[in-house]
């Protein structure tokens, strides 16, 4: 096993065990499927907020549900789910990633109860399915603002026709 990728029971028993090295505990979700200077950016941000971050990871399955096919593009995920959970891990803000397959990371909240939930500015809590179960049991969300306007829509469109926003 590579040092920071944890199932969501091995998760919750290092939290337990060392709560100090967790608490307060943020917590953001995501694809993260081809990784950018815009999300390296959040992912400093979002740990700025607690003593721990944990990334959420969609699975391939879950990945492949909300980010539909688009036309002369590969389907989604580019990266699987392995090497994306690796790459997120090595990264010096992130304390764990934990994989999910389910299309919001409602389950993982649930169970973790993070202190702080993390998204980017580009939602509001009307538009996160999370909030109302952070929210119902006093965890604070934080909205970071989007500093590098990148996606991998984007970068993919850049690579394959010489357009498209990086």
């Amino acid at each position: 096993m590579i040092t920071g990728i944890y199932s969501l029971s091995e998760l919750q028993q290092a939290i337990a065990n060392t709560p100090n090295n967790w608490r307060p505990l943020v917590f953001t979700n995501g694809c993260f499927d081809l990784l950018h200077a815009g999300h390296v950016r959040y992912l400093q941000v979002a740990k700025s907020f607690g003593r721990s971050l944990v990334v959420g990871l969609n699975s391939d399955k879950s990945v492949k549900a909300i980010k539909p096919q688009k036309p002369g593009l590969p389907a989604r995920p580019l990266i699987p789910e392995a090497q994306r959970a690796e790459v997120l891990a090595a990264l010096k803000a992130v304390d764990g990633v934990v994989i999910f397959s389910e299309t919001t990371a409602c389950g993982l909240i649930q169970a973790l109860q993070p202190e702080i939930y993390v998204k980017g500015g580009d939602y509001s809590p009307s538009t996160l399915p999370e909030a109302p179960i952070v929210q119902a049991y006093g965890g604070r969300i934080e909205l970071v603002t989007v500093e590098v306007h990148t996606s991998t829509t984007g970068i993919v469109e850049r690579i394959l026709y010489g357009s498209g926003q990086v």
